[in-house]
């Protein structure tokens, strides 16, 4: 399957940054200097007004588009094009100090002063009011514009508003979601410390000197932010869409992000695009760092069923907010920008074009540094991956087929770290699903990740990690998934509770009891440093042999028709099933019982996808630190091959014949990569 591209005056690998020409009015020579830059460093798109509200409108009714007119007709005379943000990241000081109303009341109940971005309120009607406006005369004056091709919406949406008119939208949510009182109470078990509601009005936000200890309640009130997010999305696109239907917007996620349930948002926005900062070359094994990065672009490209999505911020250097400001080594700003492509991106951008001269990101990384010109390592990296990208034309709109889903749900990540047991120092959700995500991506096996609300008949495979909240029809559609032939894996802490976080009580793993033939009957937290010896049994069904180790949770458990295929070793519980399998209808369903260690990951993966004859991106084992990722379009596969190691690594082709897209070679037997290289192959 092949989708367009992005827009179809440009059906290229895009490239480029976010510009901000508006922090160099007094410096006129600077626009005509980065335009040079930008054509010699091969870029052919910009993100500009993101933060540009004061400039746009320096007094409220005054407008001055006069300068982004300039930037625009710029560009588009240099065959340079733009996604045109809304500035709604950060309002300007007239309307905080004019409208205090459109600032933030946080947890505390105290309201922010004017600062920072993000800082306001979309529930506010004032903001609403203020948003449209300036929506309106963007999407009025630039709609046609022909260099641009998109909206960029807003900026990193995030954050909550604890004021009155949240409050009392909040309320309303809630009456429309559960109708009466006793329908609430019930949901969020109130009886608990004598918590029932009478009223309506008695129901507040989470707050640190109120209310924090109703699971339901802090559950509702993340669903309520996300609701209310993405109907200030709503908000603002309208003005855009009816200017344009056409154009593409986007809203730019966040990496691994958890106070928004991106699921929810994904059918709103046309393309999807995140924000990717790896802490490349940190302490973490290379391995662990560049799958959890990949696992980040498989789930964006995941929310809309595999179309495109755009890497819509990355660094060419280094951050200036993390811990460690650590450069890329030469070769990885290459790597880690084709390593969003191998997964399914379309666009390789940046934040920032050129370096701020002040204020809180005048250190952060930039295509031109402040020397201000091209003869820098960052910039010629930068320009040689622009010369690349050219060579992907065939690239573009291309799709990652995946038999393999893993399941990584928001809304369960949000109970799980609310449920106050079994480990309160950790139970590590993401952690763990990007430990099982990473037995597939050192096979150079493609994966999907998931809300748990997805359809699975696509796949041969389905991993749920933790799946700690069923929500309604989830269990039903998983026991079905597995009767029509599919396979399943869950591990401990799963089937607990439903969507209010209410346990179930007939008995864990609750709505997948039937379908993984076991109960699970008492689980044993482990402090850190012990472990606990998992031993297979010999001429098990899956083939898995060994001894491992468990850590942090065992799961107790009896069987219920399934079959163990490893047993705990030590204990008073050594003896008891620690791995199972389930035959139920025409497919099968495994529960581990315990957080293993990565060589048992490896191990059972590794036999699971030899049973199921799982497509690899190519034949045999991948040296360590390598990956292999297949873009296509259904007939044309690109391959993808990267080494995020300082070492050079050779991979046996197996005499398939392959070009050399990059650099036209055709190669068949073996091919040898750098330290810190990718090579992207045509079969």
């Amino acid at each position: 399957m092949k989708f367009n591209p992005v827009s179809n005056k440009i059906p290229k690998m895009l490239h480029g940054a976010d510009y901000n020409p508006e922090q160099w009015a007094k410096y006129p020579e600077v626009l005509k200097e980065d335009i040079r830059l930008m054509k010699l460093a091969n870029c052919n798109v910009m993100s500009v007004g993101i933060f540009s509200w004061a400039k746009l409108e320096p007094e409220e009714g005054t407008f001055t588009f006069e300068w982004m007119d300039k930037l625009l007709d710029t560009f588009h005379e240099n065959g340079i094009y733009a996604f045109l943000a809304t500035p709604t990241g950060a309002r300007p000081a007239w309307m905080s100090e004019k409208y205090p109303e459109v600032l933030r009341v946080g947890k505390n109940r105290v309201r922010n002063l004017h600062g920072m971005r993000h800082n306001h309120c979309y529930t506010s009607p004032v903001y609403r009011e203020k948003t449209n406006i300036m929506n309106t005369k963007l999407a009025d004056r630039y709609a046609e514009h022909p260099a641009v091709i998109g909206w960029h919406v807003s900026n990193e949406y995030g954050g909550d508003c604890h004021c009155d008119y949240c409050q009392d939208a909040f309320r309303d949510w809630l009456k429309e979601k559960y109708k009466t009182l006793d329908a609430l109470n019930d949901a969020w078990w109130t009886t608990f410390w004598s918590h029932t509601y009478s009223n309506w009005s008695q129901v507040e936000s989470p707050a640190p000197h109120g209310e924090t200890m109703v699971h339901g309640l802090n559950l509702d009130w993340k669903r309520f932010v996300t609701a209310q997010t993405l109907d200030f999305y709503r908000h603002e696109i309208k003005p855009l869409k009816a200017a344009k239907p056409e154009m593409p917007a986007t809203a730019n996620f966040m990496e691994l992000f958890e106070a928004l349930d991106y699921a929810k948002m994904a059918d709103d926005i046309d393309v999807i695009s995140w924000d990717s900062y790896p802490t490349w070359h940190d302490q973490q094994d290379a391995s662990f760092l560049a799958a959890y990065t990949a696992m980040n672009h498989d789930w964006f490209r995941s929310l809309k069923d595999g179309k495109p999505f755009l890497l819509m911020e990355s660094t060419p250097s280094l951050t200036n907010w993390q811990p460690i400001s650590k450069l890329k080594k030469p070769g990885m700003h290459a790597l880690s920008s084709l390593q969003a492509v191998a997964h399914g991106s379309d666009s390789v951008q940046y934040f920032q074009w050129r370096k701020s001269r002040g204020s809180s990101e005048k250190f952060h990384g930039a295509v031109v540094d402040h020397v201000g010109h091209e003869h820098t390592r960052v910039f010629q990296e930068v320009k040689n991956l622009g010369e690349d990208l050219s060579k992907l034309d065939e690239v573009v709109g291309t799709t990652v087929a995946a038999e393999v889903a893993i399941v990584f749900d928001t809304e369960n990540r949000w109970a799980v770290k609310d449920a106050q047991g079994p480990r309160n120092n950790g139970v590590h959700y993401e952690r763990t699903v990007v430990e099982h995500y990473q037995a597939f991506w050192e096979q150079g096996i493609a994966v999907d990740v998931i809300d748990s609300e997805k359809d699975l008949s696509k796949y041969k495979l389905v991993v749920a990690p933790m799946l700690y909240m069923i929500r309604p029809g989830v269990g039903e559609a998983i026991e079905k998934f597995v009767q029509n032939g599919g396979t399943f894996v869950t591990t401990y802490w799963s089937g607990i509770v439903n969507e209010n976080d209410l346990c179930f009580l007939d008995g864990f793993p609750g709505p997948l009891r039937k379908t993984l033939g076991i109960w699970s009957e008492e689980i044993d937290g482990l402090y850190d440093g012990e472990v606990n010896p998992i031993k297979t049994i010999g001429n098990n069904k899956l083939g898995i042999q060994g001894e491992y180790e468990a850590r942090e949770l065992c799961d107790l458990i009896h069987l219920e028709g399934a079959e163990a295929l490893a047993n705990y070793g030590a204990d008073f519980y050594a003896g008891r099933p620690a791995l199972t399998v389930n035959n139920f209808g025409e497919g099968k369903a495994y529960y581990i019982a315990s957080r293993n260690d990565h060589a048992f990951q490896q191990a059972f993966y590794q036999q699971l996808a030899d049973k199921l004859e799982l497509k690899r991106a190519i034949a045999g084992p991948l040296p360590k630190d390598m990956s292999a990722q297949i873009r296509t379009d259904g007939e044309n596969e690109f391959l993808f091959l990267m080494n995020f190691s300082n070492e050079t690594k050779k991979i046996n082709l197996h005499n398939q014949l392959y070009q050399d897209i990059l650099n036209g070679d055709e190669v068949n037997t073996s091919i040898s990569l750098d330290g810190f290289s990718v090579k992207v192959l045509r079969k």
